[in-house]
């Protein structure tokens, strides 16, 4: 591949990642114009959105996205200009024209393409224009069956300049650096023709050199252009807008005077032959017998409405919110983190060897070296944090269409969404949260009728939340539905199998068996569920992260699903033990205090686990070295440490305390992968390898190991069986 080609790939995958943005600014927006018809702001944003599309795929040579695109686009103008209401026709056939520039996006790229996608693209503009023309508003003719699809034209490509507005003045000069940065002049002025007819085109070579001094990848050109078009200057002007930073432009309207022509020619000829030179050309744009570009007898004015806005690329226009932000191959980001995980294991291994050296400004050097990488840690780990508000809005679509077609009334409400988390995180979490989601629209929410006859709402409430809390990130789906039906879902999963029919289970337990793998008590199969899959993959997904899952509910009134996530995966502050010669880590966020070993816990040295006071309050405790059965080690001091988990406290016993830990997460090799209770390794400054406890995974195994009752022995062997 040649160099040319790596820069076509590179800025071909920056249209597409721009591209996708504005999709998901324009679904956005269509869903607030739906929720509010009187919204002008959101149809705006709509406007602009697919515009952009339409406008960047033209620079590309796109033309099916652009034909396609400029159908959606001509809807949405007749309903900005009050031509065509905002009916539910309307609304679904721009959702769908939405997910048909998501398609026609996919195929860029590709060797072949879907002559299914080709089709669709014919049926829905069709569908598109004809709207438009049932409801009074101006429409192309439909293609011909079979045609092949054609750059789109606007409206005023079809009728003569007296009724698309006039004729436009466009003097262009480009920079030096235009064609260095990737930009090709040719392309933005072809992309005109589809606002209007380009009537004359006038090159302008004054500035190049001679052929000594020339160099070839610079840009000497200007350009003077007459375009027929009824669009408005914004839009002519946002023909440029991506090249502003490398161009001088100035735009006339139709109606511009000699005077704001005299202004043109002071700005781009001052004085001389080029003067001259420059108004011959204008005459030669408008063509014999044309009325003279400047009449030297009229008076030239104070700056006019019309007067040509010179826009040129600066640093203060261009130095708002978009300079604050870069793309980054994430590759290169994870290669980053990887690195800094490096240097964090050889900063903890330069501190050991100081301490062991015991040299005062050896140790001192090591500390500082430490809190710089610190602080290079947080960074690198900071430029993987993304707000979950993103992610949450896509759900928007996914309630407007699935209770649609279930004829449900259901209103999303969205809160949290600027709380941060790893972006891995968020990619993968995306599916998980979308069956929830779905599960509450399907088995959660009643129809109207059955929550009118409950006393409840017609409308329905689904409720999306996230926050930060311990040093974890929580999300939860909520709705206010049915509710999950106890005795139900326990008889089902007796009669699956399960569990045995004398079991006696807590609430929590029995909420737990709709993850399990077929487990479903749906009465019919319907597309959206009730074949028993879907929630066991949503809590295998969840566990992959080191996240766990908590259901609440009560009948009749809803139930909330609860998914707790560490806050990143690659490098966390830890606490570091050890239980019989075996270092293990504990995430610090979890640690709350450590404490000598209480007496009651003394008193049992063969208990694995049990109750300790503390303070007044009862509490459970885990002995770490019997529960992993590890070798005594035989009168040593003991510790407790007391962690949390969510609103539970449990004492963890080990035998000594190191203290905190900068912890890089390692996973643990094919053979671990499956243990329970552990969420990887760590390597420590030593070379040694620590393991890293997941706390409440080792909570859930130890009540499950250790639970009383043959109903709840069967139900711990046959959830480890399965899981």
């Amino acid at each position: 591949m040649s160099q040319d080609d790596d820069i076509l790939a590179i800025a071909r995958e920056g249209f597409l990642d721009e591209a996708r943005d504005m999709l998901r600014q324009f679904e956005q927006a269509l869903l607030a114009m739906e929720q509010d018809p009187g919204d002008a702001e959101a149809m705006n944003s709509a406007f602009r959105a697919a515009h952009t599309v339409k406008g960047t795929a033209g620079l590309f040579g796109f033309d099916a996205v652009v034909s396609f695109t400029h159908e959606v686009e001509s809807l949405l103008e007749s309903m900005r200009s009050g031509e065509l209401p905002l009916t539910d026709e309307a609304m679904a056939l721009l959702l769908r024209g939405r997910d048909q520039m998501e398609r026609l996006l996919a195929e860029i790229g590709q060797d072949s393409h879907d002559p299914d996608v080709a089709q669709t693209s014919l049926t829905l503009g069709e569908a598109l224009r004809g709207l438009r023309a049932r409801s009074g508003g101006d429409a192309a003719p439909a293609d011909k069956p079979g045609a092949v699809a054609q750059p789109a034209q606007a409206e005023s490509d079809v009728r003569p300049a007296s009724a698309a507005g006039g004729v436009w003045h466009i003097s262009l000069r480009m920079g030096v650096d235009a064609l260095r940065n990737g930009l090709d002049p040719i392309s933005f002025i072809r992309y005109l023709d589809s606002l209007g007819e380009v009537r004359a085109i006038h090159t302008v070579t004054e500035t190049i050199p001679d052929l000594a001094a020339l160099d070839p990848e610079s840009c000497f050109l200007g350009f003077e252009i007459r375009l027929a078009s009824q669009a408005d200057r914004a839009t002519i002007e946002g023909v440029f807008e991506f090249m502003l930073d490398d161009c001088s432009l100035m735009v006339l309207a139709p109606e511009a005077a000699s005077a704001d022509y005299e202004r043109l020619l002071d700005a781009r000829a001052p004085e001389g032959d080029a003067r001259d030179s420059l108004l011959a050309a204008w005459q030669s744009l408008a063509g014999p017998g044309a009325a003279p570009f400047i009449d030297r007898r009229e008076q030239v004015p104070e700056r006019r409405a019309n007067e040509p806005e010179r826009r040129t690329g600066t640093k203060e226009r261009r130095g708002g919110e978009e300079t604050r932000f870069i793309r980054v191959r994430a590759d290169k980001l994870d290669h980053l983190i990887d690195l800094i995980g490096e240097l964090v294991i050889a900063s903890s291994g330069a501190q050991m060897v100081a301490r062991n050296e015991h040299s005062p400004t050896f140790g001192e050097a090591a500390q500082r070296i430490n809190d710089l990488v610190q602080e290079a840690r947080d960074g690198a780990l900071g430029l993987r944090m993304m707000p979950i508000g993103e992610t949450f809005s896509r759900f928007q679509r996914v309630v407007r269409d699935v209770s649609k077609q279930l004829a449900k009334d259901v209103e999303l409400a969205i809160s949290g969404g600027d709380t941060e988390m790893d972006k891995q995180m968020v990619e993968t979490i995306a599916d998980p949260l979308m069956h929830l989601v779905r599960n509450s629209l399907d088995h959660g929410l009643e129809t109207p009728d059955e929550r009118r006859a409950a006393g409840k709402p017609e409308q329905g409430r689904i409720c999306l939340n996230a926050y930060h809390e311990s040093g974890s990130v929580v999300l939860e789906v909520s709705d206010d539905g049915r509710g999950l039906n106890r005795d139900r879902i326990l008889a089902k999963a007796t009669e699956r199998g399960l569990v045995e029919a004398d079991a006696e289970l807590d609430e929590e337990q029995v909420y737990q068996l709709i993850f399990m793998p077929g487990f479903s008590t749906a009465e019919q199969v319907t597309n959206l569920s009730g074949r028993g899959v879907g929630m066991d993959v949503v809590k295998r997904n969840v566990e992959a992260l080191r996240g766990h899952i908590r259901v609440s509910s009560r009948e009749g009134q809803g139930a909330t699903i609860q998914i707790r996530l560490p806050l990143t995966l690659a490098i966390i502050d830890g606490f570091l033990t050890s239980v019989g010669g075996v270092s293990y880590v504990l995430p610090l966020e979890l640690v709350a205090e450590c404490l000598e070993v209480p007496l009651e816990c003394q008193n049992n040295p063969e208990r694995v686990a049990g109750h300790f006071d503390l303070r007044g309050e009862v509490l459970p405790y885990l002995d770490i070295g019997r529960f992993y059965r590890h070798t005594s080690a035989g009168g040593a001091r003991r510790s407790l440490v007391l962690v949390r988990d969510g609103a539970t406290r449990v004492g963890l016993i080990v035998d000594r305390l190191h203290g905190e830990h900068q912890t890089v997460i390692k996973p643990l090799g094919q053979v671990f992968q499956d243990i329970k209770g552990l969420a990887g390794s760590t390597i420590l400054g030593s070379g040694e390898v620590a393991l890293i406890l997941d706390v409440p995974a080792l909570l859930d195994l130890a009540t499950a190991r250790l639970s009383g009752g043959a109903g709840a022995r069967a139900h711990a062997v046959k959830a480890a069986s399965l899981h």
